[in-house]
């Protein structure tokens, strides 16, 4: 659709004008809506050769309008672009990965014995041709339909058209667009050439209107017809789209996601829909566009596209996997690919007539799409009687067939002509000259592929940004939450620092805890970009906008709330500690604690930019910040940092931050040290104060006060005079960062493409035999079957039938009367079923159709008994009777959704069902027997040892699809398969053989329900009854099909409806004619029609007498095997989930690789950061802060788990708890088990690399002390409580945050930054009750008891004896009483003393107690049970029980 002319601007050439459809004048455009309904389906049934015939203006009232419209855009000067592609000889090469073995965390452990293998491998890589020698013409204004199976290249094509040619290693041959070279298209016109992807990735939390608007805003020309107002223009473009699809209802509607509740799975296309034809691209690639979309409504879809090309004379290649043929029929061209082979491209209506004189015969009813699918796995095609052996078989047969064709010599021909025609220059001329009006005339690059300027682009991010700020509220309350929860918390733990000097490090503690505070959620944070960067990727392909432009609004938009929150955090913190309260110093701490932090957050942010994953970042980002706390010059002053780390000092931005809070905060303030006076005693106290020292650093001889500035330069060596140039250091690296990170965004590209890749395990990859065979062979096995011979498989078949033949089931199911009520957030009911009624009886295959919308799946859950929201009412009965306890137990349930466990094999996947879900008195060799036959039954086979995988590197589409159908059917369902969907998302092959699998089922005796989309006319036979509803879950129909669809059809007409064409797929003509689609209308309310029907009547007979004659029968007990809830005992249940999840773990390496990299890194930085630590006051002090740096650890740890386990609890939740295939706390235990021995092994790897650096005392008591606590309690520790978080947690991002605020909350009660001694009364209790108290007591304890205290020079404290006497005469009183030792005892003058003898000295001023050692074990291991029943508990609360506390409050308040 274009965007340089209005909502539909038009501008053609003066030919064209009578076909042209103009927009309106704006207060017009609302009125003449319903109008562009009726056009887009006039003119969407005409093909590109029919579109230059003039519109009946009897059929559509706007022709004045569209001659006054097309005049003014001519007046106004409007130019249109149009873009047609001409490729010979295309080849795209890309790696050779059609099968590879699995890594493990074995392989990760041998890889350095191996390195010199490895880098070979990696040299010498194999590549292959993922499509091969293509050629064709596409003219502007055509239509193009491209056929093939999954993985045959139709995606590879659909993209190198579109110019995303990036992710592939070579692309050869010729491609030009009208003449102009793809590298010019793709720098100037990028914009133009769009690749429209299956996914529909959006952001979920904005709504229908924000999306739709944001996708014509950010495409909006300059010049637009009419001259209206760009407010005016996106309005009218939105409201247009919104129309066209059947969205205008869901405006206010979020868009959502799988785990965002939103607009129906539908709808969500439609949404992705929209936004492409937004975006204004004057040649559209679209793959599998039509994947969820329900027949009518794909119908419609090709109708849009198709009135688009005829009107604006766009471009579009479409690949659709099940098109009817009337959607065929609106094309212009058809290319077919076999096995990334062009094996046809020219006229829709001479495909089928090639193919057919080549000697293939196309079934009666056969969709011409679906015959030509087919031919791509010639095996299940029939062949003239004659041909068989004499039809090209292979892809190179077909090709030598082809490029020997009458057919491909006109297709030289007019690519020939179509040259001859073209004239470039001009063409690049104009092309150009359109784009300008487009454009900005100024503030943008002249080459940029994007519509609008940077500044634009930006300002439109930023109100998308805002717009997402705003709808994420319960974000934006628990941030401002927590910011108040810690400033009141710290805030009073500091409450009333001492003026004097004991307060001085309290101080330096209360600043550096703020920037721990936010530093650490700003690592959090940085997990929220992850979720977003496939939008902002897609959107940066569609050329709407730089993904810089992204980043800086991201920054900018989220500046409020961060400045909201500083200020609450601020006001509330600042003052309870009685800091410094002057105007100046309190704005200069908000100031530096704002910046410095937040140029923390973007250094984060520029880690994730750069990194393509999550578990590389939290890496990479762990080890950041070690480095941020530590040479921040709080833990190691910048006196005693190591020579060899020290320059990192000076990269740090926390280091200058907090040089600037602490000097802030400390310059001109007398301490007063009358308390620290040395000697002290009854006998020292009339003393004069030359006889006496302040027992500080920074003190001097005579004073009984220490000066700020004197103690910030001798502890840190800071200087107050360095704020403000502190202050541009800051402000560089924040630019910097921010720079960064924005150059990161715009570089970051997705992976190079591999094509679909089966992973196998290591020792069962496919024979060098088998990896020879022909490309044909091959690509068949990868979809399942065999290709011997070209004829039926009638043996296959019926090996197959005795295979199922023992499935057979004796009960019927029916529902009567069921109605399904929901309540609304705003209060209001509504009804998603109406008074639905049918049956299944054993051995039939019940189809389930309707609009999107029209709750077949809402059905589909009611009926398998997974609804835990609503009212639900009716009968549902199992022989008449109602259903017992064991009803899920003895059915299945596939889900649309294919979700598996990524890292099991198909075998593992459908054991693990078996061995869970068969009863416990099965043999276990029984049930694996019968998985092997469930595989032979699939046709499995050759990809039984094949990881699940993820979509390119694992199963397609067509095998994860069986391996759901074989998970339930692995445990052994005895009364019902539900099916949701199972053939969406295939192509009509693929979806043919899944389908005859279901009718097989059924033939044995198995009772199947089954909801479905677009089936064609064949598969529809395939069933044997019909539940057809309408939107607002109303019965329209239920009852047999009949042969050929008849009864079903003569339903339809004898009730009034238009005859069904002999070409017309049944499934489509039913849904049109009860109005289903996004526009479509109809004159009767068939849901009326249907009850007033004799079919309705002898329906509701025929259940009562089905129930009279079920109920008769005597009564099934029920066997005790069954009436529990799950079939195996807990233990075993723990067992099996156990051992699949260390299965999963020990095959991720790339997660074990990215934690060991972290904790080895970190230990490696930590040990020599202290390294060989000296037992002076400071270095004795240092090893307090040694131990919170190995505590503070855990915090990326914890990061790096929670993805995963949240992955995890997904997969439970929505498929395996609702099947009952094992309780949930064998999951929450199987998930502590399956982490802790990798969390032992890589704390232990931490504890060694830097426990000896450091030269800790390596007594076996103490280092074996030091690793019980930290090597093995320690990681129970952190693993059980990132569990705990995790299950309070709705994601991963929520997660990271709550994690970074309760450890801060924690460890600030540890005694760290706030001696116990010093805490607020009321917080003490808090000192016991945190369990990082003990850790640190423990560790502390150990390593630093009985250590001999030596101090360095500038550590001494030294004062003067009266004359007369020595030093230690003068001290012995003192020193008795107090502690610590005389260097010179023997000395008269300069007295040199040492506060402390032993490190015990030290560890009594903060609370520590070697003695505690073993008491601190106890409670330790008392926090880790408390960890654990607190996850399962919670968890039973909030995701079993369902418990909703803000829900009963405000129940509550209402009373």
């Amino acid at each position: 659709m274009s965007s340089s002319s209005g909502s539909i601007d038009l501008e053609l050439n003066d030919a064209e004008q009578h076909n042209a459809l103009h927009r309106e004048e704006t207060h017009q455009v609302a009125l003449n809506l319903d109008r562009l309904e009726h056009l887009t389906k006039v003119l969407s049934t005409r093909s590109a050769a029919g579109a230059e015939e003039g519109l009946d203006e009897d059929d559509f009232n706007l022709g004045r309008v569209l001659r006054e419209r097309v005049q003014r855009a001519e007046e106004a000067g409007i130019m249109n672009r149009t873009v047609g592609v001409l490729f010979q000889n295309l080849t795209v090469q890309g790696v050779d990965m059609g099968a590879k073995a699995l890594a493990t965390v074995g392989e990760l452990l041998r890889s350095p014995f191996r390195i010199i293998q490895v880098l070979r491998e990696a040299k010498y890589k194999k590549y292959r041709n993922i499509i091969e020698d293509f050629d064709g013409v596409i003219k502007a204004g055509e239509m193009v339909l491209v056929l093939g199976r999954p993985g045959a290249g139709c995606s590879t094509f659909l993209r190198v058209l579109a110019g995303e040619v990036d992710t592939f290693t070579d692309v050869s041959g010729e491609i030009t667009y009208d003449g102009i070279d793809q590298k010019t298209m793709k720098g100037c016109f990028k914009g133009d050439l769009l690749f429209s992807p299956e996914t529909d990735i959006h952001f979920p939390i904005l709504n229908v209107d924000e999306t739709l608007s944001f996708a014509a805003d950010i495409k909006a020309p300059r010049v637009r017809s009419g001259n209206i107002s760009r407010k005016d223009y996106v309005k009218d473009m939105r409201d247009i789209l919104a129309t066209v699809y059947g969205l205008r209802h869901t405006y206010n509607t979020r868009v959502g996601d799988d785990y965002v509740r939103g607009v129906s799975g539908g709808e969500r296309k439609r949404v992705s829909l929209a936004e492409v034809m937004a975006g204004g691209a004057r040649f559209v690639s679209w793959d599998n566009s039509t994947r969820g979309l329900d027949a009518s409504t794909a119908l419609e879809y090709a109708r849009t596209i198709r009135t688009s090309t005829n009107l604006l004379k766009n471009t579009a290649v479409v690949a659709i996997y099940q098109a009817g043929e009337n959607i065929y029929k609106l094309f212009d061209k058809v290319t077919v690919i076999y096995a990334g082979r062009q094996i046809f491209f020219g006229p829709v209506d001479e495909a089928k007539q090639y193919f057919q004189n080549m000697g293939y015969i196309c079934a009666p009813r056969q969709t011409t799409a679906e015959f030509l699918t087919a031919l791509t796995d010639p095996a299940q095609v029939p062949v003239k009687e004659g041909m068989v052996g004499k039809v090209p078989f292979t892809p190179e047969e077909f090709v030598a067939y082809w490029k020997a064709s009458n057919n491909y010599q006109r297709l030289l021909q007019e690519m020939d002509a179509y040259r001859a025609e073209l004239q470039p220059s001009e063409k690049l001329n104009h092309m150009i000259d359109s784009i300008k009006q487009e454009r900005p005339l100024h503030g943008k690059r002249h080459h940029s592929p994007y519509t609008l300027s940077f500044g634009m682009q930006l300002k439109i991010l930023m109100h998308r940004g805002f717009q997402r700020q705003k709808g994420d509220k319960a974000y934006i309350f628990s941030s401002v939450l927590s910011a108040v929860a810690q400033s009141l918390v710290v805030g009073s733990l500091f409450y009333k620092l001492s003026n004097s000097y004991d307060g001085a490090f309290s101080r330096g503690g209360c600043m550096f805890y703020v920037m721990l505070y936010f530093t650490v959620n700003a690592l959090a944070e940085m997990a929220m970009t992850y979720p977003q960067r496939k939008i902002v990727e897609k959107q940066k392909r569609f050329a709407f906008y730089h993904p810089a432009a992204e980043s800086i609004s991201a920054l900018i938009t989220s500046l409020p709330l961060r400045i909201v929150n500083y200020v609450i955090f601020c006001i509330i913190f600042y003052f309870l500690p009685m800091f410094n309260e002057t105007p100046g110093q309190f704005f200069t701490f908000f100031l530096f604690a704002l910046l410095t932090t937040t140029c923390n957050a973007l250094l984060f942010q520029m880690i994730a930019a750069f990194s393509p994953t999550i578990e590389a970042a939290n890496a990479v980002a762990g080890l950041a910040l070690m480095i941020l706390f530590v040479y921040a010059g709080f833990l190691i002053p910048v006196p005693l940092m190591k020579v060899w780390f020290k320059w990192l000092n000076y990269l740090n931005p926390l280091r200058f931050g907090f040089e600037a809070l602490i000097t802030n905060e400390l310059h001109g303030r007398k301490m007063d040290c009358t308390e620290n006076l040395i000697p002290s005693g009854d006998k020292y106290k009339n003393m004069s104060l030359e006889y006496r020292v302040c027992a500080a650093l920074g003190s001097r001889t005579g004073q009984d006060y220490v000066l700020g500035d004197n103690y910030l330069s001798e502890q840190f060596a800071f200087s107050f005079d360095h704020i403000w140039r502190n202050f541009g250091i800051v402000l560089a690296y924040f630019i910097l960062f921010f720079v960064l990170g924005a150059i990161g965004s715009e570089l970051t590209s997705p992976r190079g493409m591999v094509g679909d890749v089966l992973v196998f395990r290591r020792g069962h990859m496919p024979e060098d035999e088998t990896r020879k065979k022909k490309a044909s062979e091959i690509v068949a096995e990868r979809n399942g079957r065999s290709v011997s011979a070209a004829t039926p498989k009638t043996d296959s078949s019926s090996s197959t039938d005795e295979k199922v033949s023992d499935l057979a089931m004796s009960e019927v199911f029916s529902w009567q009367h069921v109605d399904y009520t929901v309540t609304l957030p705003n209060g209001e009911d509504r009804k998603l079923l109406c008074d639905v009624q049918g049956y299944t009886k054993p051995g039939t295959l019940t189809a389930l159709m309707g609009e999107s919308g029209a709750g077949k799946t809402t059905l589909l859950n009611n009926l398998a008994q997974r609804i835990n929201v609503g009212v639900i009412s009716g009968d549902m009965l199992v022989d008449g009777k109602p259903i017992r306890t064991d009803f899920k137990r003895r059915t299945g349930y596939v889900q649309q959704q294919d979700l598996h466990v990524a890292e099991c094999t198909v075998r593992e996947s459908l054991r693990f069902s078996a061995a869970l879900r068969q009863p416990a008195s099965v043999p276990l060799a029984e049930k694996y027997e019968y998985c092997e036959r469930v595989i032979e039954m699939l046709q499995m086979e050759s990809y039984a040892e094949a990881i699940v995988g993820v979509l390119g590197a694992g199963l397609n589409v067509e095998q994860r699809k069986k391996l759901s159908i074989g998970v339930e059917l692995a445990a052994k369902p005895s009364l019902l398969m539900f099916l949701d969907e199972p053939t969406s998302g295939l192509d009509s092959q693929s979806a043919w053989a899944i389908v005859q699998l279901l009718r097989r089922l059924a033939d044995a005796g198995q009772s199947i329900l089954c909801t479905i989309h677009q089936p064609s006319a064949t598969l529809f036979e395939q069933f044997d009854k019909l539940l057809l509803l309408k939107r607002g879950g109303q019965t329209v129909y239920f009852g047999p099909i009949g042969k050929e669809s008849s009864t079903l059809i003569n339903y339809f007409e004898k009730n009034g409806a238009a005859p069904c064409e002999d070409e017309e797929n049944p499934a489509e003509y039913i849904l049109n004619c009860i109005g289903a689609g996004a526009t479509a209308s109809v004159d009767r309310d068939w849901y009326e029609v249907w009850k007033a029907s004799s079919e309705y009547a002898n329906l509701t007979d025929e259940i009562e007498k089905l129930h009279a004659e079920l109920r008769s029968k005597p009564e099934r007990e029920v066997s005790k095997e069954l009436s529990g809830k799950f079939a195996v005992g807990l233990f075993t249940q723990f067992k099996r989930v156990s051992g699949r999840m260390m299965l999963q773990y020990w095959r991720d390496p790339q997660y074990i690789f990215a934690k060991m990299m972290l904790m080895i890194s970190s230990g490696l930085f930590v040990g020599f950061s202290f390294w060989n630590i000296n037992h002076s006051i400071m270095g004795v002090q240092n090893l307090l802060f040694g131990v919170f740096l190995a505590i503070i650890i855990a915090v990326p740890m914890i990061n790096q788990m929670q993805p995963r386990i949240i992955v995890l609890r997904e997969l439970y939740e929505v498929r395996e708890s609702a099947s009952n295939t094992y309780h949930w706390s064998a999951l929450l235990g199987a998930t502590i088990i399956a982490e802790l021995p990798y969390n032992i092994i890589l704390s232990t790897l931490y504890y060694c690399c830097y426990y000896f650096p450091i030269n800790f005392n390596r007594a076996t008591n103490i280092a074996g002390y030091q690793y019980l606590v930290y090597g093995l309690l320690y990681p129970i520790y952190y693993t059980t409580f990132g569990l705990l978080i995790t299950t309070i947690s709705p994601d991963a991002a929520t997660a990271n945050i709550v994690t970074g605020l309760l450890v801060c909350f924690i460890l600030s009660f540890a005694g760290i930054f706030q001696p116990y001694s010093a805490f607020p009364t009321f917080w003490k209790f808090m000192y016991r009750v945190s369990p990082l108290t003990y850790f640190l007591e423990a560790m502390l304890g150990n390593v630093v008891h009985g250590i001999e205290v030596v101090c360095t020079e500038s550590e001494f404290n030294v004062f003067n004896p009266p004359d007369g006497l020595s030093c230690y005469d003068y001290a012995e009183d003192f020193l008795n009483s107090s502690g610590g030792y005389l260097n010179n005892p023997n000395a008269t003058s300069s007295c040199q003393y040492c506060k402390y003898t032993v490190g015990d000295d030290y560890l009594d001023t903060i609370n520590v107690k070697f003695s505690h050692r073993w008491r601190n074990v106890g409670f330790q291991c008392a926090y880790l049970v408390f960890n654990v029943v607190a996850a399962f508990t919670i968890y039973y609360v909030l995701r079993v029980a369902k418990f909703d506390i803000f829900g009963a409050i405000r129940r509550k308040l209402k009373k």
